[in-house]
């Protein structure tokens, strides 16, 4: 449920507003424990997305660092490449 929440700090271009948006959004998912929520709770749930939301706004506004920032398309290279190592298909030996 929270394969969504990436790092958003010190990218390159900084993070945008729908990538904060799904992020929050999965952290409620999780903390709550609904992927759809109910009518009587989508009120609270989506007050809850909006919440998140504007934290982590300010969270990455106020974070400072003195690394550079990452490139987009690298880390995502990256995070393939790994993702391909961890779902090979094993190797049968004989």
């Amino acid at each position: 449920m929270c394969r969504n929440i990436k790092t958003l700090h010190n990218f390159k271009p900084p993070a945008t507003e729908e990538e904060i948006r799904a992020s929050s959004l999965q952290f409620v998912r999780k903390l709550s424990g609904f992927t759809k929520p109910s009518k009587a709770n989508e009120l609270v749930f989506n007050r809850a997305v909006e919440q998140v939301a504007l934290a982590a706004h300010e969270l990455l506004d106020s974070l400072v660092s003195n690394a550079p920032p990452k490139d987009r398309e690298v880390e995502a290279a990256k995070a393939k490449a790994r993702s391909a190592e961890r779902y090979r298909p094993e190797q049968v030996t004989r």
